[in-house]
């Protein structure tokens, strides 16, 4: 199974495409991780995002291409994969499936998890982060023991920058643009399906499995 997740940060892919890892048993992709091994293993095209990364700049699609081609020749994409943040454009979703063409192979589904804005915020905003082991909470969901101290190593709790309720709208308006084409191009081929994120993740994950082929 060949699967691209789209959504925005806090939707729920990350939990969903865990699920769906341990279902079909292929590996779960998301482009920062891909992008931060190959600069640990300081591949040339790692070598080259990590001068974009350490600029705070957008990495180009020809580098991103190149490394999430690197990691699908990979052993334990042969079976299948689900992406994570990719592709971001219409250029990287096109060069995706000229990537798998080269396989004689092509995508299963898109999906495109749907939370309202107000959701994402409420989710996003309620997170925070253990300064001293990086433990994560939320202030709603999964609240620490004693306020803003870590339950592991007592630690302070801090919420990241991006995380205020202004950036992360900000960020949802700059993402809802990112998407539209994307998205647009995958209904044109069929392949994309709309899954309804909110819920209980037993819901979503029965949308989830609906969609499927």
């Amino acid at each position: 199974m060949r699967i691209v997740m789209i959504g925005a940060p806090g939707a729920g892919k990350g939990t969903q495409a865990k699920l769906l890892q341990e279902q079909y048993h292929i590996p779960q992709i998301s482009t920062g991780d891909m992008l931060r091994e190959a600069e640990r293993c300081g591949t040339a095209l790692g070598r080259v995002a990590a001068h974009y990364m350490s600029d705070g700049q957008l990495v180009p699609d020809d580098v991103v291409i190149g490394i999430v081609d690197d990691r699908l020749r990979t052993g334990d994409c042969r079976t299948g994969f689900i992406l994570d943040g990719f592709p971001r454009t219409v250029a990287q979703a096109q060069a995706l499936d000229r990537l798998l063409a080269e396989r004689d192979a092509g995508l299963d589904a898109v999906l495109w998890i749907q939370v309202p804005d107000r959701e994402i915020v409420r989710r996003l905003s309620g997170r925070v982060m253990c300064r001293q082991c990086g433990t994560p909470y939320h202030r709603e969901f999964d609240p620490p023991k004693q306020a803003d101290r870590c339950d592991r190593c007592a630690g302070e709790l801090y919420q990241r920058e991006d995380d205020r309720a202004d950036r992360i709208a900000t960020r949802l308006a700059v993402l809802a643009k990112e998407i539209a084409p994307v998205t647009a191009y995958y209904r044109a081929t069929g392949l994309l399906a709309e899954i309804l994120g909110t819920g209980s993740q037993a819901e979503v994950s029965a949308r989830i499995r609906a969609a499927l082929p």
